[in-house]
């Protein structure tokens, strides 16, 4: 007989936390029911009873902030997906940093940031953490360890990395990073949205703490709003717990925790439908003589494409890219495709496009996006799960209309 063998990740997707006849589900459920219960019976009076020991793992509820069955189980879920110990979902993914920066963030500490982040997240750390709480933050170009190395205080307490990043696909060396801070009490975290734990699994390569906005891929249909921290230190996860349930209270509701449990179990055929349709798509871009720049791990010419290559097994299902033109331009072509979406957000099934400087990053200033090389005419492109070639010819589509130049009556005068 064979040894048993840990669970693939497919496996994980569809199943972990999910037991037909467990506390949660008494009824055999093969999938968890939401739990829409604010507050749960007890059995009994104990007068020595906390209620930071109640388990619920054991099938142990009080009260829906605290914990919640559906939420749980999602919690014990992408735990196992992260390959770390806890697991704590949000009620949005900026709820998950915000809390997980606040758990370690004092007065006079400094922060350490790749320069390239969410325009929400660095929003976040300036008007916030900076302008209120008096936490310095530096941003460096963290393509170059060397660089993240140079900005480290004796101060430090937080390096926060994403890696892909929104909008421009740079990444940093996770690991390296993580070997820069092993003998530092810094806590590394990184922001895994864009890669989803199928392609990148940070804590693997040495990072403390691993977020999500999992209104992207891990749920995957656009349909709920929430987040997720995951770790393996025992510490941070109390205190990010006592901040999540009791501090600030931004748990992952019933409803969007189950949706977001329901997309897991597809998320690794998503993702492979994602890649391959994202690496036709900055192909087909590559090769047009209106686009500058595709930006796109997949590709070689990526700056980071090796770097890729060592840390994730797959290059996901994002890209951005320059249209050689004007805003104007960019305008039409934006606006003439059916099968892209004009929206913001990434990670659902459908296909959208936007325009970081017009709508994402709208909130940084000029100067700021043109620091970060975040032009009028960079799109972004989060590449669904749709027939290729209808996504194919929805572009071409866009750049016919983008090459056509409009006439009108009086243009001899």
């Amino acid at each position: 007989m064979e040894d048993q063998t840990e669970p693939t990740f497919e496996t994980l997707t569809v199943s972990e936390g999910e037991e037909p006849f467990g506390s949660a589900s008494e009824a055999g459920d093969v999938v968890s029911p939401i739990h829409l219960a604010s507050t749960f019976a007890l059995p009994g009076l104990d007068t020595e009873m906390r209620l930071e020991d109640v388990d619920p793992a054991a099938g142990e509820f009080v009260y829906g902030r605290l914990s919640n069955p559906t939420r749980h189980t999602l919690e014990t879920r992408i735990a196992a997906l992260e390959g770390g110990g806890h697991g704590a979902a949000f009620a949005s993914g900026t709820a998950a940093i915000f809390t997980t920066l606040l758990a370690r963030l004092s007065p006079g500490d400094h922060v350490v940031a790749f320069e390239d982040l969410y325009a929400g997240t660095r929003r976040m750390l300036d008007d916030v953490f900076r302008s209120r709480l008096g936490v310095d933050v530096t941003y460096v170009d963290a393509t170059d360890t060397e660089n993240v190395a140079a900005a480290l205080r004796e101060e430090t307490a937080v390096v926060w990395m994403e890696s892909p990043t929104n909008p421009r696909l740079a990444l940093c060396d996770i690991a390296g990073i993580a070997d820069l801070l092993a003998d530092r009490d810094v806590l590394f975290g990184v922001d895994n949205t864009f890669a989803s734990p199928y392609f990148q699994r940070p804590l693997e390569l040495g990072a403390d703490v691993v977020a999500h906005s999992t209104t992207k891929y891990l749920n995957g249909h656009s349909d709920a709003i929430a987040g997720a921290i995951v770790t393996d230190d025992d510490a941070l996860a109390e205190e990010i717990r006592f901040l999540q349930q009791v501090g600030v209270g931004a748990v992952s509701g019933p409803f969007d925790s189950y949706l977001v449990l329901r997309g897991t179990k597809t998320l690794a055929a998503r993702m492979e439908r994602h890649e391959a349709n994202a690496t036709a798509v900055a192909e087909f871009l590559d090769d047009r003589p209106e686009v500058s720049d595709v930006y796109y791990p997949g590709l070689p010419s990526h700056p980071d494409h090796e770097l890729a290559r060592e840390q994730m097994s797959g290059f996901g299902g994002i890209l951005s890219f320059e249209l050689d033109g004007t805003i104007a331009d960019a305008k039409r072509f934006v606006e003439a495709l059916t099968e892209f979406t004009l929206a913001v957000s990434v990670g659902g099934v459908e296909s959208l496009i936007e325009l970081p400087a017009a709508m994402t990053h709208e909130p940084l200033s000029p100067a700021e996006r043109e620091a970060l090389g975040i032009s009028d005419t960079l799109i972004r492109v989060s590449v669904g799960i749709e027939g290729i070639d209808d996504l194919i010819g929805d572009l071409r589509g866009g750049f016919d209309a983008m090459n056509r130049r409009a006439t009108t009556p009086s243009a001899d005068r």
